[in-house]
């Protein structure tokens, strides 16, 4: 059996944690395939994790209680081709980890932990996408791309924070690759080269998965482990 380890502080009262185990529930059926999924509080990422767990999956809904557990959490995924997902919150704190130790911003943080820093690398939308509904369309050649095959999507959010507008160029001057984008090309989706699956999204895309319509994305998420 092949275990995902879902980061983050749960709470089983909010939807987007709900969609997540469902999701997973989904794919795991319609692929055949022998998956379970625990949830990993912050506080508890150890040392071990990575030999009783085969993927990660950087959780929404929730305020991370250790963020520098999660960014070493998702680090070791980014560099040993560890499989990864994160969404919403995920996403962010995928994008905080490697303005850290990518980019060599060190203070790299968001605006919810920290509104003080000097790099707010992600802070409140002019506009929360809470509850919105959006178009993306996707880099050709990406992973993203080939998951859904086409090159655009709608998708749903939940959350009011996303990537500084002020920092764009930062992220875009490294090797993350931006690779989805709404129609006003704001970052949606990023990826991490030559890696078997690793893959941030501020929207949540497991809230439309469905039993017989799993999402492609929590598909293709599992085919790699």
């Amino acid at each position: 059996m092949k275990k995902i380890a879902l980061l983050g502080e749960v709470d089983l009262t909010r939807e987007t944690q709900i969609v997540t185990v469902r999701a997973i529930e989904h794919s795991a059926r319609f692929l055949g395939v022998d998956v379970e999924s625990e949830w990993v509080s912050t506080v508890d990422i150890a040392d071990d994790l990575f030999r009783r767990y085969h993927a990660i999956w950087v959780a929404p809904g929730c305020k991370f209680k250790d963020q520098e557990k999660l960014f070493w959490a998702i680090r070791f995924a980014r560099k040993r081709g560890v499989p990864c997902i994160g969404t919403c919150g995920g996403f962010q704190h995928i994008i905080l980890e490697y303005a850290r130790h990518e980019l060599g911003i060190p203070d790299a943080q968001s605006e919810e932990y920290d509104p003080g820093s000097p790099h707010i690398f992600i802070s409140q939308l002019a506009c929360s996408l809470r509850g919105r509904e959006m178009k993306l369309r996707f880099e050709s050649g990406s992973l993203v791309e080939r998951l859904y095959d086409s090159s655009e999507a709608v998708e749903r959010y939940y959350c009011g924070l996303g990537v500084n507008p002020a920092f764009i160029e930062n992220l875009r001057s490294g090797r993350m690759k931006i690779t989805g984008e709404d129609p006003e090309g704001e970052i949606r989706v990023v990826e991490w080269p030559d890696h078997p699956f690793f893959l941030g999204t501020l929207y949540v895309p497991q809230a439309r998965s469905l039993p017989d319509q799993p999402h492609p994305l929590v598909s293709g998420f599992l085919r790699a482990i």
